[in-house]
């Protein structure tokens, strides 16, 4: 495979065989055996590295992702599930596919110049149809592109995104909303995926409808884009229950997410009518084919 590589250069910023060493993938003595070979044979760096056996594409890659500030997970990185695949794999034709997403979603609704919205609740009838994966995965593609991006888990009833991010789970968006905890107690950053946090759902309340029609929630929803570029909003399966309902109008647009072989139309066209009823902005749909 070829890999775009760069040369060991003395410029601005760090070099991708100073990033290499520095991180503790490559000994200072293996960098010369290559700086020969590049220089020998006018290779650039990462593919002089790679011929050597010193390095694989993978290191390479890795670290073009720090130089051009485009951050990913090493695979077996065990801070994040590997089900986030953005965080992994940004070149596969899946997370392809979710920048293209991305792309529609600051067109229409991310727009900074028409002011649209920052906060976008991703819905979809049932459970089991994607809508948390997509969620993480949409929250990891938009920290990739330098979007401060906050990813909030309002599934008070079977959250996910803590098990999906590795977070602790005791405080989160429950906590605040009963008053037991403050934002900044709640909230979880996440290592080597710069920009991106998470609030997780917190301990599971016995009245998750209630707390989010707070006053509380409306106020947190209001306060949270002077802080955040993007925010992007798990909820529980709308067929269930009517969180999404209230989810949906504070965060003021909805991404609905169906799933091939899986979703019923007429559950779809309920979800969509229920969010229009309420008076949020349906942006858009998304068919996760896994």
């Amino acid at each position: 495979m070829n890999v775009m590589t760069e040369k060991l250069h003395l410029g601005p910023g760090p070099s991708i065989g100073a990033m290499l060493i520095d991180s503790g993938r490559l000994a200072p003595a293996d960098a010369e055996s290559i700086l020969r070979l590049q220089s020998a044979q006018g290779m650039r760096f990462g593919d002089a590295a790679v011929q050597l056996g010193l390095l694989s594409d993978e290191d390479v890659q890795q670290a073009l992702s720090q130089q051009y500030d485009y951050p990913y997970l090493m695979a077996g990185d065990e801070c994040v599930s590997e089900e986030v695949v953005a965080a992994f794999k940004p070149f596969s034709p899946f997370v392809e596919q979710l920048r293209a997403l991305r792309s529609q979603l600051l067109l229409r609704w991310f727009d900074a110049d028409t002011g649209s919205g920052k906060a976008l609740a991703v819905l979809s009838p049932d459970s089991g149809e994607g809508r948390s994966f997509i969620a993480a995965n949409l929250a990891v593609v938009f920290s990739q592109l330098g979007q401060r991006t906050l990813l909030i888990d309002a599934d008070l009833r079977k959250p996910r995104q803590h098990q999906l991010f590795r977070l602790p789970n005791k405080l989160g968006l429950s906590s605040i909303l009963a008053g037991r905890a403050v934002l900044t107690e709640a909230i979880g950053c996440i290592p080597r995926l710069n920009g991106l946090c998470v609030l997780p759902a917190g301990a599971v309340p016995p009245n998750p409808q209630e707390l989010l029609s707070r006053e509380a929630f409306a106020n947190l929803m209001e306060t949270l884009p002077g802080r955040y570029d993007v925010i992007i909003v798990d909820t529980p399966a709308a067929a269930e229950t009517a969180d999404h309902q209230t989810i949906a109008v504070r965060a003021r647009g909805s991404l609905v997410v169906a799933r091939r072989n899986v979703s019923f139309a007429p559950r779809l066209q309920a979800l969509v009518h229920s969010v229009h009823d309420c008076g949020a902005t349906v942006v858009g749909s998304v068919l996760n084919q896994g």
